[in-house]
């Protein structure tokens, strides 16, 4: 909404649209002559066909104006207008935008796509090559614990031997001792 409290203006788009539906709608549901509505009915009486045929531009008239109230409530609800305004602003922006106004070679792009591309490659190699040296230094610290726990396990079986020796050399001691 503007400053004073009223909708904006719709833009050049959104005007273009509605006249557009507009016109088709109405090339669709077309009146039909009294004449063509007498030959098309030949049966009925002349105050018959008149009847019918108010009918039918009745019909027609209410038609019309139901399709165009739910076009309406159809760009309300989804905010059509709003939509088309801004991208008639953005083509508006980017028509006057000098640097818009050099057009991009397909050639430039794919170049630049592909570099893109290189770096992202390059940089999941730098990633995967550091998951795979850390993987390495985790395996060869679980291999020295592998070790240290075999070695300290050995160390253990020492010293058990060491204080079974030791208490059996002191019962041997005791049993010979005067």
């Amino acid at each position: 909404m503007d400053q004073m409290g009223q909708l904006p203006l719709p833009g050049l788009m959104q005007l273009n649209i509605k006249k557009s539906f507009k016109l088709g709608i109405r090339s669709l549901l077309t009146t039909c002559s009294k004449e063509d509505f007498s030959e098309a009915f030949p049966s009925f009486t002349r105050a018959e066909q008149e009847g019918l045929h108010q009918l039918y531009i009745q019909v027609i008239t209410s038609l019309h104006g139901n399709i165009e109230e739910e076009f309406e409530s159809l760009c309300l609800e989804t905010q059509v207008g709003t939509v088309l305004d801004t991208i008639e602003q953005l083509v508006e922006e980017r028509n006057i935008n000098p640097l818009f106004a050099d057009k991009t070679n397909i050639g430039d792009v794919q170049q630049e796509l592909s570099r893109v591309k290189e770096d992202e490659v390059q940089h999941l190699m730098g990633m995967l090559e550091s998951a795979a040296e850390q993987n390495r230094l985790v395996r060869a610290r679980i291999e020295s614990l592998k070790k240290e726990r075999q070695d300290l396990s050995t160390t253990v079986d020492a010293v058990d031997k060491l204080r079974s020796w030791s208490l059996n050399y002191g019962h041997i001691s005791r049993q010979w001792a005067p």
